[in-house]
């Protein structure tokens, strides 16, 4: 019997829903069950053939857990080596690379030194740093928010360089991103399931949470078609089995915003249960797919396209995409 684990925290409606929907199949051979760990014993499986996990990104303890678990075979979707690697600073520069536009961005050091640093750990940077011409390449108005984070934790927008300073004395040790504000004419949120399935949803950042996915644009098909052809790029090239991709459209050009959520808000009462519904049925087929073709002994997990051309050391050009599975 192959089974599928649910790995989460707090949210109940779709690991629940997700486990009902897998089993109402009855794929002869396949079941589904919210995971259940007694302990982790190094090199030992930890009895599931393919896991969704919606909770690593959080806990320390579950991502060794699932490093573990691929490395003994577990299919885990999204892959827990990747996730740990992933920033967004590094996600633009492979969006770059892969010829999907994305805001003009500058990393930032953190204003506060980290543990068991001093000056003299810094030695490197010139400081101060040239903000003039940092400025300048970004523009206003910029948001600042973690090259790490999630969830719109410690962002803000800045019209100037008076809030930029303002702002930065508030980071504390969290490195930071300085990004081109794209102000938009619509904007899109996209589930990406199985780096093929993708829901393309109106989204409006700027309402409140419940009415974000209320929104309606009016665009061309080709903006919709470039959103496709970008979505399937991002998510191939970084090996996402599960993600959403967020573009803002300026002056017809969609522009990946957000585009690592290995773990997106799924629950019906922000998303809409018609977007529920999708992502339940799309996910569900996925895992059961990935469960299907799980090999005992195998590396069964997704690597992105663009860390294995790196790896085998092929020449990258801009705008060039890699579609190999």
């Amino acid at each position: 019997m192959k089974k599928i684990g649910i790995l989460h925290g707090m949210e109940t409606n779709f690991p629940a829903a997700i486990v009902d929907r897998i089993n109402s199949k009855q794929i002869n051979g396949i079941t589904a069950e919210i995971i259940r760990i007694d302990k982790l014993i190094q090199g030992a499986p930890i009895g599931y053939d393919v896991v969704l996990d919606r909770i690593s990104h959080d806990v320390p303890f579950y991502r060794a857990m699932l490093k573990n678990a691929a490395l003994t075979g577990t299919a885990v979707c999204n892959n827990p080596f990747y996730l740990s690697a992933e920033e967004k600073f590094m996600a633009n520069v492979i969006a770059q690379h892969i010829g999907v536009p994305v805001p003009k961005t500058a990393l930032i050091p953190s204003k506060d030194l980290p543990p068991d640093t001093s000056e003299n750990s810094f030695r490197n940077l010139t400081m101060p740093l040239d903000w003039e011409g940092i400025f300048n390449h970004v523009g206003f108005p910029a948001f600042m928010k973690p090259h790490a984070g999630g969830g719109w934790k410690s962002v803000s927008k800045l019209h100037n360089a008076d809030d930029f300073f303002r702002e930065h004395q508030t980071t504390g040790q969290l490195v930071m991103l300085l990004q081109e504000a794209i102000e938009f004419e619509s904007y899109f949120r996209c589930y990406c399931i199985g780096q093929h399935e993708m829901r393309i949803m109106p989204y409006e950042p700027r309402n409140p949470h419940h009415l974000r996915y209320s929104a309606s644009f009016d665009v061309d098909h080709s903006i919709i078609d470039k959103i496709k052809d970008y979505c399937h790029r991002l998510n191939i090239a970084l090996g996402y089995d599960f993600n959403t991709v967020e573009f803002a459209v300026r002056n017809g050009i969609p522009y990946a915003i957000d585009f690592t959520n290995p773990a997106p808000d799924c629950e019906p009462a922000s998303v809409g249960e018609e977007n529920f519904q999708w992502v339940l049925e799309a996910a569900s087929n996925m895992l059961i797919r990935k469960a299907a073709e799980h090999q005992s002994g195998k590396d069964n997990l997704t690597w992105g396209t663009f860390f294995k051309t790196a790896v085998e050391g092929s020449i990258i050009n801009a705008g060039s995409v890699m579609m190999t599975a």
